[in-house]
């Protein structure tokens, strides 16, 4: 039997009856758009991070990309400006930035934890510079102190994407962009604006395309949430040169039966990760460090990772690799083609995404563990 890298029927079937049944809820409601079940997740969301505000809107990259327009419409960017970003992250983090005519400036990530190398970006800033993107890829918390303090000291923007670590936290004392001093902070609170994906997939899933940005700006809120309304914040009135990107009533009302369960489903993945930093043992697989981490994905590096991947799947263990090619090497950005980022490729040459998820069960991560020990060259 294979064991699926991530079996969404499993985990929606967890809690099915009440999916189910807020489904039926809207359905009969007759009130499928800007509703009861979208304000109520909202407010739930918000909280849940610890943000004044939660603006659903239809998928993680109109969140990011409403985002940064919604600064340029405020006058806080303009056309041309420096958007720090890591160099490893999934390309929608710079569509984003390209789509509002920014610049992304690629900084290169730690080896050992796979994040943006913090001690890196301050020899990136320009006098354009204008906000650092961090990305809590994989489910890790990108945050740190010192990004944080040369946000403060250069007067830049600190933004997070949020898209893969819902319920991370940042177990940190001191928020140098805020001058405060706060007991741990869930990622998506940590900066002045944050980006969230719930695609299926996403440790907070719905069963589609939805997405919010959170942030403590009423300013920002309010212009992000006519943005996506076609620029409209009262009815038939445009003060925007919008577009249409709303959370939907059904999609809302999934996400407020799964974020119930969110910090326990994270406490499984979490389980499982000990479980693999404590038996996995082959010396041809490395498992980078990590602390404050959700394990949206878990990542292994290996410099036999085609032949390893090939291995799992006779044994029967399904995985993925995130991300075959490295955003300064696909085509849509051919001007990055002669940049030379060894440490953004060498991952993506050698990571391997395995099975880690709330539906595992125990039979299913010791064969998991046991394949992966196994492994070895010919």
């Amino acid at each position: 039997m294979m064991i699926p890298y991530l079996p969404l029927n499993r985990i929606t079937a967890m809690h099915a009856d009440e999916i189910h049944e807020a489904v039926a809820n809207v359905i009969d409601s007759g009130w499928y758009l800007r509703g009861e079940a979208t304000e109520r997740f909202e407010d739930e969301y918000a909280r849940y991070i610890g943000t004044k505000h939660c603006i659903g809107v239809a998928n993680g990259l109109d969140a990011l990309t409403l985002m940064l327009r919604a600064y340029k419409e405020m006058g806080v960017l303009c056309d041309g400006d420096e958007i720090i970003v890591p160099a490893n992250t999934y390309i929608a983090t710079i569509l984003s930035v390209t789509e509002n005519n920014l610049i992304p400036v690629l900084v290169e990530p730690s080896l050992e934890t796979l994040q943006i190398d913090d001690t890196l970006v301050e020899k990136a800033i320009t006098p354009r510079t204008r906000a650092i993107l961090i990305v809590h890829l994989y489910g890790r918390c990108a945050y740190t102190e010192r990004i944080a303090s040369i946000c403060r000291d250069h007067h830049l923007l600190l933004l997070e994407d949020n898209a893969q670590a819902h319920g991370c936290l940042y177990r940190g004392t001191a928020d140098l962009v805020c001058d405060a001093v706060f007991p741990h902070r869930k990622t998506g609170s940590l900066g002045h604006a944050a980006a969230h994906s719930f695609y299926p997939g996403k440790n907070l899933g719905a069963l589609g395309d939805a997405g919010a940005v959170t942030t403590n700006d009423n300013q920002l809120a309010e212009t992000i949430r006519a943005i996506a309304n076609y620029g409209s914040s009262r009815k038939y009135v445009f003060d925007y040169i919008g577009r249409n990107s709303r959370l939907d009533e059904l999609q809302a009302a999934v996400l407020s039966v799964k974020l119930k369960y969110l910090d326990e489903d994270n406490a499984r993945r979490q389980q499982i990760a000990q479980i693999y930093q404590a038996n996995i043992s082959n010396t041809l697989v490395e498992q980078p460090i990590c602390s404050d981490s959700v394990y949206h994905i878990y990542p292994v590096l290996s410099p036999q990772r085609d032949a390893l991947q090939d291995y799992l799947a006779e044994k029967g263990v399904q995985t993925v690799i995130h991300y075959p090619i490295p955003p300064h090497r696909q085509a849509c950005y051919p001007s990055w083609h002669t940049l030379c980022l060894p440490v953004t490729e060498r991952i993506h040459s050698q990571e391997l995404s395995i099975p880690c998820h709330q539906a595992l069960t125990d039979v299913e991560i010791e064969r998991i563990v046991n394949s992966i020990n196994d492994f070895k060259l010919n």
